[in-house]
């Protein structure tokens, strides 16, 4: 028969000891309370500010503190598991940064620091598990080179990133998103502006695999993800876009076009749950403090969620219930 528990985004409802235990090793254990962070970027002075919403309600974002040692910076890759947020890379103009930056979600503060990249990089493409944070491309410490690097990093531990691999070329600003066994990278400019989306199995190191390909060529754009789908919206031709489009993350194939933002968006910031995927900031050709989101399941017009504290883009963001974190269940359990 089929159980109906609390979804990940909505925990009312009085549970068992063994409803809970058989949810925790499930994997869909609710959290309604899970926050999503949104950390530096530009307005257009490079700026160290981390804000934070509740992903579950709409309203707008509140101050959460500063990036590490009030670094400002742009560009900068997040990623996260069920305790930790930390930006990877990024840029104080003009120079490349290989610092990782960490702060502990569910609390408020400044980020300490937790290690460092294998090498400076600006506008990496990042995605996470429960376990590993992966950095993938960017611009290193030479104006205009490209790398082809993969570094991840264990997120329970301190530490310096380690060498995962390659991407199949040199790229930047690129999107990433991830289910608890794969990370994808959609997009981004490699010099020219691409449209190869290309994936690994976070748990095994080594080069990237061909996916498909998204329905345009497109950079700066921003992915979100349930642990089933990823999608990605904005970024630029180099026009500005609005389009949002979708990959099933277990499959291959091409991106299908299944939504758009309110407006065209270039470098917006992004976080998720498994319902919700949002999109905060950006350019159009002006910086906005727009967050809005979209059904990740059904695609379709984005919704007003509310603003960021200042208007930006290139902020980079995640939370601690992205698709790289749960299983996908939104609320039914087969026990039969």
């Amino acid at each position: 028969m089929a159980l109906n528990y609390p979804r990940l985004d909505n925990a009312s409802g009085i549970w068992t000891m063994k409803e809970v235990e058989e949810a925790v090793k499930g994997g869909y254990w609710p959290n309604a309370g899970a926050r999503g962070l949104f950390g530096g970027g530009s307005t257009p002075s490079d700026v160290n500010t981390i804000d934070y919403i509740t992903l579950s309600s709409a309203g707008d974002a509140t101050d959460f503190g500063d990036l590490a040692m009030g670094n400002t910076t742009q560009g900068g890759g997040a990623a996260a598991n069920f305790v930790r947020c930390m930006w990877g890379g990024g840029q104080v103009s003009p120079a490349r940064k290989d610092n990782i930056d960490y702060v502990t979600i569910m609390t408020t503060g400044n980020a300490a620091d937790f290690g460092d990249l294998t090498q400076d990089t600006n506008q990496p493409s990042t995605a996470s598990n429960a376990v590993r944070g992966v950095f993938q491309g960017g611009k290193d410490s030479s104006p205009g080179d490209i790398n082809t690097k993969v570094d991840y990093v264990q997120m329970q531990s301190l530490g310096n990133a380690i060498d995962f691999g390659d991407l199949s070329g040199a790229r930047a600003q690129g999107a990433g998103v991830a289910s608890p066994t794969r990370m994808l990278i959609g997009g981004g400019v490699a010099p020219s502006v691409t449209n190869i989306m290309e994936y690994i199995t976070i748990a095994n190191t080594g080069n990237h695999t061909d996916f498909g390909n998204l329905t345009a060529a497109k950079a700066n754009l921003a992915g979100v993800d349930s642990s089933t789908r990823g999608a990605f919206g904005g970024g630029y031709t180099p026009t500005h876009l609005d389009v949002i489009e979708y990959v099933e993350i277990a499959s291959t194939g091409n991106g299908i076009d299944y939504g758009d933002l309110s407006a065209t968006r270039n470098e917006p910031g992004r976080s998720s749950n498994s319902v919700r995927g949002i999109f905060g900031g950006g350019q159009t050709p002006t910086r906005v403090d727009i967050i809005e989101f979209i059904s990740i399941a059904s695609g379709g017009a984005v919704t007003d969620f509310g603003n960021l504290t200042s208007a930006r883009s290139m902020t980079n963001g995640n939370s601690n219930c992205h698709g790289g974190l749960n299983d996908g269940n939104q609320g039914v359990v087969n026990t039969s």
